[in-house]
Order: C-alpha cells, then structure tokens, then sequence
C-alpha cells in the first residue's frame, strides 16, 4: 500500500521512533543511577504527580523518597517497545521491562511493562504518562506460581494488572477450545495496541509498590 505521506513527514517520523526509544533507555539509566535531575527531566513540567500534584519539584519529591526508602540498588533493562502515533506531537506505547531490585536482605526481581503516552513540547519528546503494569515481582530463588504473583519482602502478596489490562488474556481462557475461532481482520496501520485492547474502557488502578 502507498503510503499518503511525504517523504520529510516519514523521516520526521523515524526521528521521533528513535527519540521515543531513548526516553525508555534514559529512564532506566537514570533511575538506576539515582539521578533524579535527569529522570524528572523526561516528564513535562506540568507533569501530574498523584492527586493535587503536578511539576518536576513534585517528582523529583517522590523518586527520593521512593528510591531512598524502597531499594539499596536496581537495575532495569527494557525489552519490546511498540508505539503508534496520534499525530505528529503525540504517541502511544507499550514496553517490556525486566528489574532487578535489591531491597532489604532479599534480591527481588521483576517483569513488567509500561503503558506510555508521549507528548512532543517544543521539539522535544518527554513521557506524558507511564503506566506500570506489572506480572511479578519475587525473590530471585522463588519462582511466583499460582496468584498474587507481585511478592515484596514484609507485604501481603497481590496481583498487578499485567493481564487486567488486556482483555483478550481472559477471553483467551474464557473461550471453548471445541469451537471453530473466530478470525478478525488485522489491526489497521498504526492502532495496534488500541485493536488489541478492543472494548477495554478506561485504565486499571495500579499499586505501585
């Protein structure tokens, strides 16, 4: 198919790829290097931080206190990232994550993923939103089977919306395997990640720690 766009807008698009990409590399470089600076500088200065919080003051509050009181020393590695665009100044995303915390005298590792809007301020691309959605959370010689697999050292185990999110996990296991599967059209160009949450409304609230 013949794409309607001129050649500059797809090069700026490629770009904007790229420089989205970055935002998630940046983020875990400087989480993990404790540079809280650098960190609330990929989040715009209107940034919301909670209920009745917004700015960058705000969120830098939060990581310190956050990073200081939870964890000795993380690391954290991103994985697949998808993004579509809702225009030329704002996207969509989602991206792996795989974490490593040390936390107390326990080494507790994680998989997860972020659901990202992105916004494009004055020629530069900042994370709008992250929404973390998390499968588990344990420690490195104890393997999460069964439920309530997010499992931090002196807290109640609970779930983390990793398949709460999207609906096609239950109506996967909610389906008859005896039946002929019904197959849909693919996903049109650039709305994947909207086609795959199909009728999903709104988004689920996450515990983050």
């Amino acid at each position: 198919m013949e794409s309607t766009e001129s050649l500059e807008e797809r090069l700026e698009r490629l770009e904007s790829i790229e420089e989205i990409r970055g935002l998630a590399a940046r983020y875990c470089l400087a989480l993990d290097m404790r540079a809280t600076d650098a960190w609330v500088s990929l989040f715009p200065a209107d940034v919301q931080v909670g209920r009745g919080r917004s700015g960058r003051a705000a969120l830098a509050e939060w990581f310190r206190e956050t990073m200081s009181s939870q964890f000795t020393g993380t690391a954290h590695v991103t994985g697949n990232h998808i993004i579509e665009f809702d225009g030329p100044d704002r996207a969509r995303g989602v991206v792996y994550s795989r974490n490593e915390h040390e936390t107390g005298d326990e080494w507790v590792i994680m998989t997860m993923m972020y659901w990202d809007d992105y916004e494009r301020i004055d020629g530069r691309w900042y994370f709008r939103r992250r929404l973390p959605l998390y499968w588990y959370a344990t420690d490195l010689n104890a393997p999460p089977i069964g439920d309530n697999k997010m499992r931090w050292p002196d807290e109640e185990p609970y779930e983390g919306a990793w398949h709460e999110f999207w609906p096609t996990y239950r109506e996967f296991w909610e389906s008859r395997l005896d039946e002929p599967a019904d197959v849909a059209e693919p996903a049109p160009v650039g709305e994947f990640l909207t086609w795959l949450r199909g009728s999903a409304e709104g988004l689920p609230s996450v515990r983050v720690r």
